[in-house]
């Protein structure tokens, strides 16, 4: 957990559901007039750049205070109520799943608003001395399932994977499974090395708790390290290590690219480039969620979505861009920029039908 604080925040006594409801009617929060932000690591740094745009612009509020947690604990967070005592913001690095969203109705938390604000990729990385790689989603899976296609874990180096790699150990450094970075792990590299063989599709139409089980399964013998949130120490890991890959968000490598060498995955390496086009099978979007029931309460919260969304922030020339964001096409900015300062709710909907819209 790396908490940004620009100040700190008055000890709030817990309230329960009502009081804080009626806390939350008037046109400001008595309780509370300082914005909380939870969640993801890897949106942590743009979120934090935001609020420390927002501190310089608007010194008439007080700074917000931004807290990595992890994404499934900062929803968590977010999702368990409306009042002082709750987040007004989580910052996720995919999108909130239809349980998660469901927590959040049945608590209350009725204006669910999502905002995607640009495009990471996560990334292979390696240490400049480490031998090169060049792996491809199949390499990967096999490497890392504790299954894989079902059948006993044996490798041990990459060679063993595909004779046509070195001979050098397996040791990938990723994030834990209460990250919403492990998740986009799982689909991005894990499911999909899974699904190069077709047997698997056929698993997963017929039994997808055995297709989950198959193709997310990590093996535990040191191959895989849970290397936890903080992802600059993942960098120094990298730096001392020459064995070792690690997956992490493409804002830490491009900041560190003297000292580290992004490792290409299906032939494609992972640029700025290839990340904003998807072609790079690690891009994914990224999300803030904000509740629209707390901007009509806590002060400044309608100007801190109103600088996220901004151009100057999150466009392709904007601050959040030189911190390694990679900003959405601007259609999808336009579209996202609307919801949130119309603060249209997100519905079940939506998530069934997989709409990011």
């Amino acid at each position: 957990m790396r908490p940004f604080r620009i100040g700190f925040p008055p000890i709030v006594p817990a309230l329960g559901l009502g009081v804080a409801a009626l806390a939350l009617s008037g046109c400001t929060d008595r309780a509370r007039e300082q914005i909380r932000i939870v969640g993801s690591s890897t949106v942590f740094p743009f979120t934090t750049a935001v609020a420390e745009s927002f501190t310089r612009e608007h010194p008439e509020f007080r700074a917000p205070i931004v807290e990595s947690l992890g994404t499934g604990g900062g929803l968590k967070l977010f999702c368990a109520g409306v009042g002082s005592r709750h987040p007004d913001v989580a910052n996720a690095s995919r999108r909130i799943t239809p349980l998660e969203l469901g927590t959040c109705l049945a608590n209350g938390v009725r204006e669910v608003v999502e905002v995607q604000i640009g495009i990471d990729g996560l990334v292979l990385v390696q240490g400049r001395r480490g031998e090169p790689l060049n792996l491809t989603l199949r390499d990967v899976y096999l490497a890392l399932a504790a299954e894989p296609w079902g059948e006993r874990q044996t490798a041990r180096t990459w060679k063993d994977v595909n004779p046509a790699l070195p001979a050098v150990r397996i040791e990938v450094l990723g994030p834990p499974p209460t990250s919403g970075t492990r998740d986009a792990f799982n689909e991005l590299y894990m499911q999909a090395g899974c699904l190069t063989n077709p047997a698997m599709a056929d698993l997963k139409a017929t039994d997808n708790a055995r297709f989950r089980q198959i193709c997310e399964g990590i093996r535990e013998d040191g191959a895989y390290i849970d290397a936890g949130e903080n992802d600059n120490l993942l960098v120094q890991q990298l730096v001392q290590n020459p064995y070792a890959v690690a997956a992490f968000g493409f804002s830490y490598f491009e900041a560190n690219t003297d000292r580290l060498r992004g490792v290409p995955v299906n032939g494609v390496a992972p640029t700025y480039e290839d990340i904003a086009n998807f072609r790079y099978p690690g891009a994914r979007p990224m999300f803030i969620y904000v509740k629209g029931e707390h901007v009509r309460a806590i002060r400044g919260l309608a100007d801190f979505l109103d600088e996220y969304t901004s151009e100057g922030a999150w466009g392709p020339r904007g601050y959040l861009v030189r911190r390694g964001l990679i900003a959405s096409p601007a259609d999808v900015r336009k579209r996202y920029r609307e919801r949130a300062l119309a603060l249209l709710p997100l519905t079940p909907e939506e998530l069934d039908g997989g709409s990011q819209t």
